[in-house]
């Protein structure tokens, strides 16, 4: 079982940069801003040959009850109860503050090994501070700076006498079973992404069971893309809460370019995209915009309606919805629709096997006969066009991957070929082998001429 360590303290003290650094990743969002942490963050760190589960934390700070601070201490006391261990920081360049104070005796009193950090200690300015922090009574600080990687030697030892002794002797062929098990049920990677205040947090909040991520009627709430664990009817999947994605025009902040690259990079680290849009504002033109991102990126689509517990009750809705999404996205038609509401945990089921439905398209394989029969056919219904009065040969067709379902088209002339009749096979292709929602790749390439070498002999 993984050893699990939370990041704790005030805010802007390095902790994220902390976090960035033991799991060798940029993952956390980093300003000079306080307060730039909401949700915890997990990951997988190692330090030397030392592996274990890092938490990283919001700034403990106060707050009246019911308030945005309010929740993002608790959400950082849900994480000292799940940590086996804690790394309390600070500022060695400020030293101590009565916030320090009083949250090293919050430390304490959680009853589990506490490492004492003095971040920012590179320099002589680092000093003064860590020395101060004796009078912590947390026992010795450990001087490192997270921004350039110093001290790491020193908490390596800290680390090694607190974490537990791992086995001496392994089974070879017991550890190579479970990495092969480990990889047939490997989770399904699914970001949520969507406008403001479309509802993503309070969904995943619904699929955990639980309120795991910060919630609020004001948009922005969400900073980081944070990534949660889920079981579903027993399939895993690792679910990205994103920031909101507003139009590029009107990111000005740069806490907030920041939040939207990370929101970017969960959409290409994922393999299914959940696109969240408000039931009462749909299919507006950043939705649109967000969409055709999604598919530029070769990610599954499945769109989710959310807050429908909010729309009135009619008949036909869900029709003319899936008939507006193949209306306005023709790009990825099919695309599965689901109205969801995560207050009330409506549609939850559908959206899950929507995505698991998408997924298994998204790695779809066609067999090679039964791509040439449909190629064949296709031609024949609707012959390529000819070119300034040149005829256009197209030769085959096959699969070269999937994830997603991708093919090379061989043919005379790949420059000439015209784009829609690009988007005609596309859209044959895709009705023709089932393959919704999915974005479908077709590259031209030219058939090499194996007589191209031989010069006309002169009469």
């Amino acid at each position: 079982m993984s050893f699990t360590i939370a990041i704790i303290g005030r805010p802007n003290v390095g902790k994220s940069t902390l976090f960035n650094r033991l799991v060798g990743q940029k993952l956390a969002l980093v300003d000079d801003l306080p307060g730039v942490t909401r949700d915890r963050r997990e990951g997988e760190a190692r330090l030397g040959d030392l592996a274990f589960t890092i938490i990283d934390t919001a700034g403990l700070d106060e707050g009246p009850k019911g308030s945005l601070t309010a929740r993002m201490q608790e959400q950082t006391e849900t994480a000292i109860r799940l940590a086996d261990a804690l790394m309390f920081v600070i500022d060695a360049r400020v030293g101590l503050t009565p916030s320090d104070r009083a949250f090293a005796d919050f430390a304490r009193k959680a009853d589990k090994p506490v490492l004492l950090l003095a971040n920012k200690a590179e320099g002589k300015h680092g000093e003064i501070g860590a020395m101060e922090s004796y009078a912590l009574g947390l026992g010795d600080p450990i001087q490192v700076s997270a921004e350039h990687g110093e001290g790491m030697g020193e908490l390596y030892d800290a680390l090694r006498a607190v974490m537990p002794e791992e086995p001496d002797e392994e089974q070879p062929s017991e550890v190579d079973d479970a990495e092969e098990a480990d990889a047939a049920t490997r989770p399904i990677r699914v970001a949520i992404v969507g406008r403001p205040n479309a509802g993503k947090s309070t969904l995943i909040n619904q699929l955990v069971g639980e309120e795991r991520l910060l919630t609020s009627p004001e948009a922005g709430t969400t900073r980081d893309a944070i990534a949660v664990e889920i079981d579903w009817k027993g399939r895993g999947f690792r679910v990205f809460d994103t920031a909101g994605l507003r139009r590029r025009s009107r990111i000005e902040a740069k806490l907030e370019k920041l939040s939207v690259a990370d929101a970017l990079r969960a959409v290409r680290f994922a393999e299914v995209v959940a696109l969240m849009m408000d039931a009462q504002h749909r299919f507006e033109e950043q939705d649109l915009r967000i969409a055709d991102l999604v598919e530029r990126e070769g990610r599954a689509l499945v769109i989710a309606v959310s807050k429908w517990d909010l729309v009135e009750a009619k008949g036909g809705q869900i029709s003319q919805l899936r008939a507006d999404a193949d209306h306005w996205l023709p790009q990825v038609a099919g695309a599965p629709v689901v109205a969801v509401s995560g207050l009330t945990g409506e549609g939850i089921e559908r959206l899950m096997g929507a995505i698991v439905e998408a997924y298994a398209v998204w790695n779809r394989r066609v067999p090679t006969s039964a791509l040439n029969r449909w190629f064949e056919q296709a031609i024949q219904a609707n012959p390529p066009p000819a070119v300034s009065g040149r005829r256009l040969k197209l030769n085959y067709i096959t699969q070269t991957k999937a994830r997603p379902p991708s093919f090379v088209l061989f043919c005379s002339r790949a420059d000439a070929v015209p784009q829609a009749y690009l988007r005609y096979l596309t859209n044959s292709l895709r009705e023709a082998f089932d393959l919704p929602g999915t974005p479908v790749r077709i590259t031209l390439r030219e058939k090499a001429n194996p007589f191209a070498h031989k010069r006309k002999r002169p009469s």
